[in-house]
């Protein structure tokens, strides 16, 4: 295993050690000390461990590699992700897996407000609960939240699926309930062992798009 010491080492030599072409397939990062941009646009199937918070846009850009952070992240980790693992030991601020395609975030904790903003294909499994404005215009993926979701869920959403296992605040523009059929408790008990959460599918709800923001409508030009 290849250890990075921060208290020594800057952000860059990491990653610039873990963007090149790697011959070690185990990393350990110490002394994180919630410094920003770690493991950011790693593209190499290399196991990243953390030991400590991590600040803004962690795991950013990921591919391939499987990070693990021992603590709390900051704005935007796993932006961006195309590929690859991120699991987050603590809780995460806001904007997590935002934009992010592909791979699957795992937040043990809690998720701030706008969590998985424009998804296009990542999964998402937050232990806990989320904040505001979450899945904000998602438009592919899954994202299964374990405990509550805060106001205006999945607002202006497109295809991705919602499962909500606790009580929703609110829900957005175009984002209604629906109905849990055998495919989404198979597809949601998948997610829910790869995150190694011992939640039984039954007992969430789906939400997703009513599909009434595709096209325009004369009859609301006004509001436009």
């Amino acid at each position: 295993m290849k250890t990075i010491d921060l208290s020594t080492a800057t952000v860059r030599d990491l990653n610039q050690a873990l963007h090149a072409q790697v011959i070690d397939n185990e990393w350990r990062v110490t002394h994180s000390n919630g410094k920003h941009n770690l493991a950011v646009g790693v593209n190499q199937p290399v196991s990243i461990d953390i030991e400590g918070h991590a600040g803004y846009y962690c795991a950013g850009m990921n591919q391939q590699a499987s990070i693990t952070v021992h603590g709390n992240v900051g704005v935007g980790c796993a932006e961006n992700m195309m590929s690859g693992s991120v699991r987050v030991k603590g809780s995460a601020s806001q904007a997590a897996g935002a934009t992010a395609h592909g791979g699957l975030l795992v937040i043990e904790g809690d998720a701030g407000a706008r969590c998985g903003i424009s998804m296009k294909g990542i999964d998402i499994v937050v232990g806990g609960s989320i904040g505001h404005m979450s899945c904000f215009m998602g438009q592919a993926g899954r994202l299964v939240v374990c405990g509550d979701a805060g106001d205006a869920l999945g607002d202006s959403l497109y295809e991705t699926h919602i499962y909500v296992k606790g009580t929703v605040e609110s829900l957005g523009s175009d984002c209604v309930e629906k109905e849990m059929r055998s495919e989404h408790l198979h597809e949601l008990q998948e997610l829910l062992d790869r995150a190694g959460f011992a939640h039984q599918a039954a007992d969430f709800k789906r939400y997703g798009s009513a599909r009434q923001l595709y096209n325009f409508k004369v009859d609301n030009a006004s509001a436009y």
